[in-house]
């Protein structure tokens, strides 16, 4: 009975996994490749949300994507070479925190 259940999970993994492979995998590679200094937080999945990987550039700029399972967040991280943290372990960075603050939008007034 176990194996049948094992097999249907793995499957719905792949699934996942091509889906992602689409414009979200698109992104977060562009995102590597076009800044200096990136480095990746596996956020755990909650009651509501999937997992993600949060993406963080030296400069604070960030960008965060569902992703099918935290494993696959870590093998997404070793196969661009980028630092990868556990966010319920590692903190956000503090440059992330003023980058949003110094680019948030003015209200047209």
């Amino acid at each position: 009975m176990g194996w049948f259940r094992r097999r249907r999970a793995k499957a719905e993994v792949r699934r996942a996994t091509d889906a992602l492979r689409g414009v979200s995998y698109d992104h977060l590679v562009a995102f590597v490749r076009s800044r200096r200094g990136v480095e990746a937080w596996i956020e755990r999945p909650t009651s509501f949300n999937k997992p993600s990987i949060l993406l963080v550039a030296a400069d604070g700029e960030s960008t965060r994507r569902a992703v099918p399972s935290e494993e696959y967040g870590y093998a997404f991280a070793e196969e661009l070479d980028i630092p990868c943290y556990d966010a319920g372990v590692v903190p956000y960075p503090q440059r992330m925190r003023e980058y949003g603050k110094a680019n948030k939008r003015k209200p047209i007034a």
